[in-house]
């Protein structure tokens, strides 16, 4: 083997912008599990924050994803709260802090965070990165430079984000 050769290629990197007060986001996180089952460690999957208007506690409930990744827990928090998209849309930002209790974290610095407002640079900028890209709706995929909108219709997509992950892996050689 030369030395140019990485013997750990780097991943492939999936963004998904997403926010967790969306029901299309919700019924996305099959495609995000059986796309982690199937790639691993070779394809980053990274949720980015697109919070919508229309949805009044999405805005909050990015920031609290922050949080719960600053803790070590981002994916197990974001998929307990997009299980309960209804329930956040009810109760507002007591389901945040109450999700977090549940996982184990430090709730009271979930509140704290959401007060203070720490993570909303991130959220701002992800938002701004999504609307300079060409996202307009949630969930939207981006891969290989390549985006695709999930906010109108889902079907197949999976199947096209494979296609090119196989594809751009198999140029890295992996």
């Amino acid at each position: 083997m030369s030395d140019t050769s990485p013997a750990h290629p780097e991943p492939v990197v999936l963004d998904i912008w997403c926010e967790l007060q969306c029901p299309d986001c919700r019924s996305a996180l099959d495609d995000v599990r059986a796309l982690r089952a199937r790639y691993g460690d070779r394809l980053e999957i990274r949720l980015r924050h697109f919070p919508l208007e229309k949805h009044k506690h999405s805005f909050a409930a990015a920031q609290a994803a922050e949080e719960a990744v600053d803790q070590g827990q981002g994916w197990p928090y974001i998929e307990a709260v997009l299980a309960r998209t209804e329930d956040l849309d009810r109760r507002g930002e007591a389901v945040l802090v109450d999700t977090a209790r549940e996982l184990g974290l430090d709730a009271e610095e979930f509140e704290v965070a959401l007060i203070d407002g720490r993570h909303i640079l991130i959220v701002d900028a992800d938002q701004a990165e999504g609307k300079a890209i060409g996202v307009t709706g949630t969930p939207t995929y981006v891969i290989g430079g390549e985006r695709l909108d999930g906010g109108k219709s889902q079907e197949g997509l999976r199947e096209r984000i494979e296609e090119i992950a196989d594809r751009l892996l198999a140029g890295a050689g992996a």
